[in-house]
């Protein structure tokens, strides 16, 4: 294989002003059938003229995002992303998920996992799983580059103030396949594209569709990335915030808001087979021999909070965003590694090496019911906007179309979820 020097670029980018659904459909494109496989690695992967689902009038559940309808809208949560574009082949990236900008070693946050279905390589279970803790950041990735993603992220832990004398360190990596657009037999991911995500890792606004570990994935037979959303509680209920993020990379049966868009435009898990003479509708005719192409894939998801909860409330959190996720359409299919991960970055929760005795707080069982609300109204909304905001993306691997927003939007206008 030759060599790549792939480009890596942090990406914080600034959020889509709100507009009118009049003002915006006539700006929004999709690139023709003979566009140039993939702008050069100069170029941003993010088209910004693209909306979020609420910029459509697409309002999910009934608690209000936070200020960015993102995950760092939780306080102290940070987010960066390596997008890697190189040449006709290289198309995929790191993201990297901070719960606050301290050394987390030494200042660890409850966490919880849940498995929706196992079919994946998420690295760093089994601790997470045992003591209840992040002790590192959270990394997303494509699949064959999980450990050169691991490798790294230690190497970058390991060199921080005050760790010298550390001899032991769980690095948590997820992933998706990205590998119907991305060479990912080849690896293509480097120990400064991950250090670059980690340092460049914000708050505020964040970057989605096809960024990041989101660059080369694929949702429903479109093109898939990252997402993000949030909710905040009101203050009867406690006023905390619940914010997710998403590397979409499966499939299903796609609904919006439960308008079944992926069946009015003909792209659906099985299609070949419940109408054998539709042609199939896959927009992939390196791919047109696989029936059940678009139930194939992955998802990670990620659930940030800053309300007081221990491991074992957030594990019942995380269980909540597979509720999310199946509303899009998903059903987990075979092939598919459906994971969430979640923590608490409430300071009265986190936990240091060498604790011998902890007070804590701990919300009570009977006050967790609206966070677990909140956790499914912003994981479906994640996933939306990780397509919506998507651009088509060719290599010589295949090709994903973007989620035709115009098409999108008369779908959702004749099931009464947006305004006629």
């Amino acid at each position: 294989m030759p060599a790549h020097r792939p480009t890596a670029r942090p990406t914080p980018a600034p959020p889509l002003a709100l507009v009118t659904l009049a003002a915006l459909l006539p700006s929004l494109t999709l690139p023709a059938l003979d566009a140039p496989l993939m702008p050069p690695a100069t170029a941003s992967a993010q088209d910004t003229s693209r909306p979020r689902a609420r910029d459509l009038g697409i309002e999910v559940g009934i608690f209000t995002p936070g200020a960015h309808n993102a995950i760092t809208d939780v306080a102290g949560v940070l987010v960066g992303h390596t997008t890697i574009i190189e040449g006709d082949d290289v198309r995929t990236g790191v993201t990297a998920i901070r719960p606050h900008g301290g050394n987390l070693y030494f200042d660890r946050v409850p966490a919880a996992m849940y498995v929706g279905n196992g079919f994946g390589k998420l690295l760093g279970v089994t601790q997470v799983r045992e003591l209840g803790e992040l002790e590192m950041p959270i990394l997303l990735t494509c699949t064959l580059c999980v450990w050169k993603a691991a490798d790294a992220m230690v190497e970058w832990a390991l060199a921080r103030d005050g760790m010298e004398g550390v001899r032991s360190i769980n690095p948590v990596v997820g992933e998706t396949n990205d590998g119907g657009l991305n060479d990912i037999r080849n690896r293509p991911i480097t120990a400064g594209q991950v250090r670059a995500a980690l340092e460049g890792a914000a708050g505020g606004p964040v970057e989605e569709g096809a960024v990041g570990a989101g660059t080369g994935t694929s949702a429903f037979g479109w093109k898939g990335g990252i997402g993000t959303s949030s909710r905040v509680l009101p203050e009867a209920l406690g006023g905390y915030a619940v914010g997710v993020l998403v590397q979409s990379n499966f499939g299903g049966i796609l609904q919006i808001a439960g308008a079944p868009v992926g069946e009015e435009l003909g792209r659906y898990a099985f299609r070949n087979q419940v109408d054998p003479g539709s042609g199939g509708g896959d927009g992939d005719s390196q791919h047109s021999d696989q029936p059940d192409i678009h139930s194939q894939g992955s998802i990670m998801m990620i659930v940030a909070t800053d309300a007081p909860l221990s491991e074992r409330n957030l594990k019942r959190v995380a269980m909540r965003a597979m509720m999310g996720l199946s509303r899009t359409g998903s059903y987990a299919g075979n092939g598919s590694g459906d994971y969430v991960i979640s923590f608490s970055t409430a300071p009265s929760v986190r936990r240091a090496p060498g604790d011998v005795v902890r007070a804590v707080e701990d919300l009570s069982n009977s006050n967790v019911s609206a966070i677990f609300q909140a956790a499914v109204e912003a994981t479906e909304e994640a996933v939306y906007n990780s397509m919506f905001k998507a651009v088509t993306v060719s290599s010589r691997w295949g090709r994903r179309e973007a989620l035709p927003i115009e098409a999108t939007v008369e779908v959702l206008k004749r099931y009464g979820v947006v305004p006629d």
